[in-house]
């Protein structure tokens, strides 16, 4: 993706994403970007669980905001900032892989829209939807 004189593709998304301390600390990994889209795995290990054994919502919430966000990166470029987001938690998180899926819905020259699907992956089994955002970023400036 060109945006004025910057270049973003996969490997600067994927660069910007290790430049997050916290991304580094939950293992996080962009393993799709580009063409309106991004996608953002990681594994899934106790200290992510909650109480009662499920993934911790704060993680859930993580996965989306930077999904949503490096979705919009793909039509805005590289310099944003979320505007916000809203998350409904469908069913409790287990599994060995979260994996978080958005799409920009509407863009603008400053400000995407984009919604997130966040699944679960446990093995040979079918994805198991868990929550689902919606949210907005816009370029910083």
């Amino acid at each position: 993706m060109k945006w004025g004189w910057v270049v973003l593709d996969f490997a600067a998304a994927r660069a910007g994403l290790a430049s997050q301390p916290f991304s580094r600390l939950l293992g996080a990994r962009l393993t799709e970007f580009g063409d309106g889209a991004a996608t953002l795995e990681l594994d899934i290990r106790e200290e992510l669980h909650q109480q009662n054994g499920y993934v911790h919502g704060g993680v859930l919430a993580y996965a989306a905001d930077n999904a949503l966000t490096f979705a919009a990166g793909t039509v805005l470029g590289p310099a944003l900032l979320t505007a916000g987001f809203t998350i409904d938690y469908l069913r409790p998180a287990v599994g060995e892989v979260l994996r978080a899926r958005a799409v920009v819905v509407q863009a603008g020259r400053s400000r995407a829209t984009c919604r997130c699907e966040l699944y679960t992956v446990d093995g040979e089994t079918e994805p198991v939807l868990c929550a689902a955002a919606q949210g907005s970023a816009r370029r910083k400036g």
